[in-house]
C-alpha cells in the first residue's frame, strides 16, 4: 500500500480510485494540459491519422525530448498520434474517447496500453481493471469499427520480482481473452526484466516509467506487428 500511495502521488493521482468503466473527466491542471494538447495535434492533423497509441505516462514519454528521437524512428513513417496522458486511468480514457478524441479521423490501428493506474488502489480486484480496459476497446470498435487493435498486456512495474508485478499479471491473463477479430494482444512484458525477473534501473529508472532504452524495447518489440496490421 506504501509503494502505492507513493506512486501515485508521483502520478497525481487521487487515492480514491472511480469504477473503471464509468467515464470521469479529469479536473486537475495536468489531465486539462495534456488533453488539450492532443486535441490540438488531431486538429493540426486535420483527419490525416492512420496510428494512435492509447494510454497513460508511459505513452505519455514519448513526447519527451530524450525519446522523440524513438518516437520518430519507428513510427515517423506513420501518421501516428500520441494520446497517452500523465495518470490516466481506464475511466479517464473513456471520458476522453468519448468526448472527441475518436472523431474526425478514420485509423488503420490502435495500440492499447491502459490500467497500470487502477492497480495502485489495494481494493481494486484484477477483474475490475480488465472491465475497464475491455469498455475502452469496445469504445474504440464502436466509434472505429474499420480499425484493428493492438492490445498490450500491462508492464511490470516495482524493484522486486513480486512488487507490482502480480496484480498487472492477473489483468493481463483476463485481458487476454479479448483478442479475436480486429483485435490482437500481445504481453511483452517480459523483455523488460532481468533474468532473476527484477526490472533494471537503465530501463524504468523509477521502476515505472521508461528510459530511452525502455522505448527501444517497446518499440522493437511490437514494430513487426505494427507493419503487420498496418498492411
Amino acid at each position: 500500500m506504501a509503494v502505492a500511495l507513493a506512486v501515485g502521488a508521483l502520478l497525481g493521482t487521487a487515492a480514491a480510485v472511480d469504477s473503471p468503466t464509468t467515464p470521469n473527466e479529469r479536473k486537475d491542471g495536468l489531465g486539462k494540459k495534456q488533453l488539450a494538447e492532443i486535441n490540438a495535434d488531431i486538429k493540426k492533423m486535420d483527419g490525416k491519422i492512420d496510428l494512435v497509441f492509447v494510454g497513460d505516462s508511459i505513452t505519455r514519454r514519448w513526447r519527451g525530448k530524450e525519446n522523440q528521437g524513438s518516437w520518430t524512428k519507428y513510427w515517423g513513417s506513420y501518421r501516428a498520434l500520441n494520446m497517452g496522458i500523465g495518470g490516466d486511468q481506464t475511466q479517464n480514457v473513456l471520458w476522453r474517447l468519448k468526448n472527441g478524441q475518436l472523431d474526425g479521423y478514420r485509423a488503420k490501428l490502435f495500440v492499447v496500453m491502459i490500467g497500470t493506474n487502477n492497480c495502485w488502489d489495494a481494493k481494486m480486484v484484477p477483474a475490475d481493471v480488465a472491465d475497464g480496459v475491455k469498455a475502452v476497446v469496445d469504445l474504440i470498435q464502436s466509434k472505429q469499427p474499420q480499425a484493428k487493435i493492438l492490445l498490450l498486456g500491462l508492464l511490470p512495474v516495482g524493484n522486486k520480482p513480486i512488487t507490482g508485478k502480480e496484480p498487472r499479471a492477473a489483468v493481463n491473463a483476463l485481458i487476454s481473452k479479448l483478442a479475436g477479430g480486429s483485435v490482437h494482444y500481445m504481453d511483452i512484458g517480459e523483455k523488460f526484466l532481468e533474468p532473476d525477473k527484477t526490472i533494471g534501473k537503465d530501463v524504468m529508472p523509477d521502476y515505472l516509467h521508461l528510459s530511452p532504452k525502455g522505448y527501444e524495447i517497446w518499440s522493437e518489440a511490437i514494430k513487426d506487428k505494427v507493419k503487420e496490421l498496418m498492411e
